[in-house]
């Protein structure tokens, strides 16, 4: 098996599986190339989907795609293959994030089963704009959230109150900020999706994912719509104490900002298969300035990549995604 190619099918299956990941307004910037003489599957960047306004470096590009690349390994453990992954394979080709190298499984190398306990999740898990229950998060499940990080080269972190409050005004000053500057809503402007074409889209965030807009409460929960009208959409209060947890790694390059995506969607899948709905922020890490703030406050270290939302509610309906054929050549 390891000499021959895979079919089209089985290839095709494993991209749909990957391309379920989340990304920044679910822009998907993300294609694969299958070698079918070397059994090398390429992960590449999108560049026609980046963000020059919120994201002008590409990080939370690279971190969409980490989550991706995270999501082709467990369908390939979930297909009993083994997959060699290697980030940024070719320094003069900046696009060209990581090649996956597919292989039967042999007695001393069997497929990843951690990995393919997570297949089932992969499906359920979407993001949640909706209120969560003021209900705790038990401490063997933060474990296990912070264990799926570590496996990946990151840290979760479970702020404390006082950090928590910082979090929380971060977000509030980022708000601000884009109210402020009248480009600030470009880039959501561009990716969400209202009407009749929330019906169509493939991509973005259509206008049913938005969830209701916030009565009170302190959820750190973006208002997607902003002040555009949305038909049969209400307002509620959301929980008062959300619970946060903050992914972070050491360093801050492309490579980090690849395990740190990978990381993230080991951290969702567990909690999907923990019962937890989640949702993700990084509106107040677009500023370099802002994201050091964020940082643990004890040990002044690491670079922070993402701030989760974790609770018990509503797991957020299905958001569209691009065929595979669309995203996918074999050759």
């Amino acid at each position: 098996m390891a000499s021959r190619p895979l079919d089209d099918r089985t290839v095709a299956t494993l991209v749909a599986t990957a391309t379920a990941a989340p990304s920044m307004h679910n822009a998907q910037p993300w294609r694969f190339r299958y070698l079918s003489a070397e059994r090398l599957l390429l992960l590449r960047a999108d560049p026609e989907r980046a963000m020059p306004h919120s994201d002008p470096d590409n990080r939370a590009l690279h971190i969409g795609c980490g989550a991706a690349l995270f999501n082709l390994r467990v369908a390939c453990a979930h297909a009993d293959l083994v997959a060699d992954t290697e980030l940024l394979p070719e320094p003069g080709d900046p696009l060209l994030l990581a090649a996956v190298r597919l292989s039967a499984p042999l007695p001393h190398r069997p497929a990843d089963v951690e990995l393919s306990r997570l297949h089932p999740a992969v499906r359920e898990r979407h993001t949640s704009r909706h209120p969560f229950a003021e209900t705790d998060i038990p401490g063997e499940v933060r474990a296990t959230l912070q264990s799926a990080a570590a496996q990946e080269g990151a840290v979760l972190l479970f702020p404390g109150s006082w950090h928590a409050e910082t979090v929380l005004d971060l977000v509030r000053d980022a708000e601000s900020r884009d109210a402020a500057d009248p480009g600030g809503n470009e880039d959501v402007l561009r990716w969400t999706r209202l009407g009749a074409e929330a019906d169509t889209a493939l991509d973005g965030i259509p206008e049913y994912a938005f969830g209701p807009r916030k009565e009170d409460g302190r959820a750190p929960v973006r208002d997607f719509a902003g002040r555009r009208t949305v038909a049969d959409r209400g307002t509620t209060a959301f929980e008062y104490t959300p619970h946060l947890a903050l992914l972070s790694t050491r360093g801050e390059s492309p490579a980090d900002w690849l395990r740190a995506g990978q990381a993230l969607e080991r951290v969702l899948l567990e909690a999907t298969l923990a019962d937890l709905a989640t949702s993700l922020t990084s509106h107040a890490l677009e500023e370099p300035a802002l994201r050091l703030l964020a940082r643990d406050p004890a040990s002044g270290t690491g670079q922070v990549h993402m701030v989760l939302r974790l609770g018990y509610g509503p797991r957020g309906p299905v958001t569209p995604r691009r065929p595979v054929k669309d995203v996918l050549d074999i050759t």
